[in-house]
C-alpha cells in the first residue's frame, strides 16, 4: 500500500498545537528546547498558549508549523510510520524535507527562520494580499489576473489547491480588481484571505535573493524517499534540484492540485497529514477518491494510528 505524507503550510496554526505532545513525550519536548535556542524566544509558550494575534504573524507561524509537524513526524517515525512519498503546501515543504532526510530538523529549522523574517520583511515592504478564487478553472484564473495587470497592478496565481479552487496573490488595488473580474467572470465565490501579504508573487522580492546563501550554508541530503515539489509537482530526490527550487518557490506558485493527480498516478492509496488540522486532506478527497486518509496532530490521534496499525503502543512517556 503506497503512502504520501502531507505537511500543512501556513494558516494551520492554533493555540495550543503540540502541548499535549510536549506533556507526554521527552522528544518532543527536546524538540521544542533546541527551536527556542534556535529561534532566540520561547516558540513552545507562543505555541500552546499564545496570543493568536502574535501566533499568526509569519515570522512566528512558520516556525511553530514547521516545529509541530516535525515533532509529530518523528514521534510517528519511532513508532513505525513509513511512506513512499513526501509532499508539503507551500512552508510544509520544509517539513517534507525534513521527514525525507534532505535536511536535518536544526537546518531545516534555520532556513525557516530566515524565510520567515524574509517574507514577513518583503510583505512590510511591499503590501499585498491574497483571495481564493472558487468555481473558476486555473485558464479562467490565469485570465483574470492578466486583466487585473493591465495597468501596472500585481496580480497572479498563488495556489493551485483543486480543480476550481484557486488563490490569487498581488497588490491590495490589483486583487480587488481581479475579484470584480473573477465574480463576472461567473466564479461562485471570491475570499478575501486574512493573510499577511503577497506570498508566491513578484511582491515577494527580495527573499528569493535573500535566502539563496542561506540555503547554501546548511546541509542538504539526496532524499530517502521522493518529495513532490511545490513548483513543479513532480517527484524529485536530488538536492540541488530541491534547493533550487526553494528559492523559486518563494515567487511562484504552490501546484498542490497537480501534485495531488501526480501522487494518484504513482498509485498512493494512503495519505496522512503529518502536522496541526486537516486542511490538506480535505483538498485530496476529490483527487485520490477512495484513499484512506488519516491525521496525525494530536497524541490522540497518534495514538489510536499506532494502536491500529499494528499494535504498537503509543502510550506517552513522560
Amino acid at each position: 500500500m503506497r503512502t504520501a505524507l502531507l505537511f500543512p503550510g501556513q494558516a494551520s496554526q492554533y493555540v495550543g498545537m503540540g502541548a499535549d505532545l510536549c506533556e507526554g513525550f521527552p522528544a518532543a519536548r527536546e524538540m521544542y528546547t533546541i527551536a527556542g535556542e534556535v529561534l532566540g524566544y520561547d516558540l513552545a509558550a507562543l505555541s500552546f498558549g499564545g496570543p493568536a494575534e502574535r501566533l499568526v504573524q509569519t515570522i512566528h507561524t512558520q516556525p511553530a508549523i514547521f516545529v509541530h509537524s516535525c515533532v509529530m513526524f518523528r514521534l510517528a517515525a519511532e513508532r513505525g510510520l513509513g511512506f513512499d512519498f513526501a509532499a508539503g503546501h507551500s512552508l510544509g515543504e520544509y517539513s517534507a524535507l525534513v521527514a525525507a532526510g534532505v535536511l536535518s530538523f536544526a537546518d531545516g529549522l534555520v532556513a525557516v527562520k530566515k524565510r520567515a523574517q524574509f517574507m514577513q520583511e518583503a510583505c512590510d515592504a511591499n503590501p499585498g494580499t491574497m483571495a481564493a478564487v472558487l468555481g473558476l478553472g486555473l485558464d479562467e484564473v490565469q485570465d483574470v489576473c492578466t486583466r487585473a495587470s493591465r495597468h501596472g497592478e500585481v496580480v497572479v496565481v498563488a495556489n493551485y489547491n483543486a480543480e476550481k479552487q484557486i488563490a490569487i496573490s498581488g497588490s491590495i488595488a490589483g486583487i480587488e480588481v481581479a475579484s470584480a473580474l473573477a465574480r463576472d467572470k461567473g466564479a461562485k465565490r471570491v475570499i478575501p484571505l486574512a493573510v499577511g501579504g503577497a506570498f508566491h508573487s513578484p511582491l515577494m522580492h527580495p527573499s528569493p535573493e535573500r535566502l539563496k546563501p542561506v540555503l547554501d550554508t546548511l546541509a542538504f541530503h539526496p532524499a530517502r524517499h521522493p518529495v513532490v515539489l511545490n513548483v513543479t509537482a513532480e517527484p524529485v530526490t536530488d538536492p540541488e534540484t530541491i534547493k533550487s527550487r526553494l528559492i523559486d518557490q518563494l515567487i511562484r506558485p504552490v501546484l498542490w492540485y497537480p501534485a495531488l493527480q501526480r501522487l494518484r498516478r504513482e498509485q498512493v492509496v494512503r495519505l496522512v497529514e503529518v502536522g496541526p488540522k486537516k486542511v490538506l486532506l480535505g483538498l485530496a478527497k476529490s483527487v485520490l477518491d477512495g484513499a484512506e486518509l488519516l491525521s496525525l496532530d494530536t497524541v490522540a490521534d497518534l495514538t489510536a494510528w499506532a494502536e491500529s496499525a499494528a499494535g504498537i503502543p503509543a502510550a506517552p512517556a513522560s
